[in-house]
Formats: structure tokens, sequence, C-alpha cells
């Protein structure tokens, strides 16, 4: 493949979704293209806009906590595969609405809460940290949104 041609295909690739330099540059060494080239290739992208980490990450951010229910950790941990630097992703973390991620949370855990099976309470509390830590969210979000007192705390 002509780097003219790789050029045109990954930035009609880029005008379709939005799309981070290590994806673009992942797709184009998996074609067989040269360094050289795909560096080429890729500032040239980011030059004309077709590649932008930050509107990329916005987008992300946004999609990865809203539709799919992500926490910050997982969606953090899955920008840094990405190769995103945490300067970039950060303000877009914590720009986040923390009553409406606090909601989204809250009815994660209480649709899983329906389909557990336990015998007391601390086991049901048990398994829904466990899966809202596998979702990427923070203990002491959770613990908000279950009631339940940090370790150090007297019980009330």
């Amino acid at each position: 493949m002509t780097e003219s041609a790789a050029l045109n295909k990954v930035a009609s690739y880029c005008a379709t979704a939005e799309h981070c330099r290590s994806e673009i540059v992942e797709k184009m060494q998996r074609w067989g293209m040269p360094y050289e080239v795909i560096e080429r290739i890729a500032d040239r992208l980011e030059q004309e806009k077709y590649i932008d980490e930050e509107r990329y990450c916005r987008a992300f951010v946004q999609d990865k906590y809203r539709l799919a229910k992500w926490g910050k950790v997982k969606i953090g941990e899955a920008l840094k595969l990405k190769k995103i630097p945490s300067y970039v992703y950060r303000p877009y973390l914590e720009a986040i609405d923390h009553d409406e991620y606090i909601g989204i949370l809250q009815s994660l855990l209480a649709g899983k809460r329906r389909s557990i099976r336990g015998g007391t309470e601390y086991e049901v509390n048990g398994k829904l940290a466990r899966f809202a830590l596998s979702r990427g969210y923070e203990m002491a979000d959770i613990r908000l949104c279950m009631d339940i007192p940090e370790e150090n705390e007297p019980a009330e």
C-alpha cells in the first residue's frame, strides 16, 4: 500500500469516529507500513485535526461513564492502555458531575442487588462492592451509595 493510499484510508477512518493516535498507529502497523511512514501519516493527521487526543478523551470519558457505566478508575486505565498521558485525560475525569456519577453507580448497584443471591446482608454487600470495584468505581463512592461505614469509623 502506498503512503498516500494509507493516508486516505486512515483519514476516512478517522472522519467516521473519534480515534486516538495509538489506535491509528496500531492499525497501520498491522498493514505492515514502515515506522517512518506511520509517524509521518500520524503527524499529518494530528496537524489536520483528524486525530485530537483531548477531543478523543472527552468523548471516551463521556461515553464510558454514561453509556457503559464505567467508573473513573476503569476509564483511566483504559486510556492508559491507549498510551494517552494522564495530564491529557485527568481533567475530563475530574469534570464528571459527581451527583450524576453517584446516581449512575446507585442505579447500577440497585439493578445488581436484584440478581444477587446471598444469605446475609454482609454477603450481599460484599458481592455488590466487588461488582462495583470491577466496574472501576472507588471504594469511597461505593460506601457512599451502599451506606457502609468505613472500617475505622464507629458504627451508628
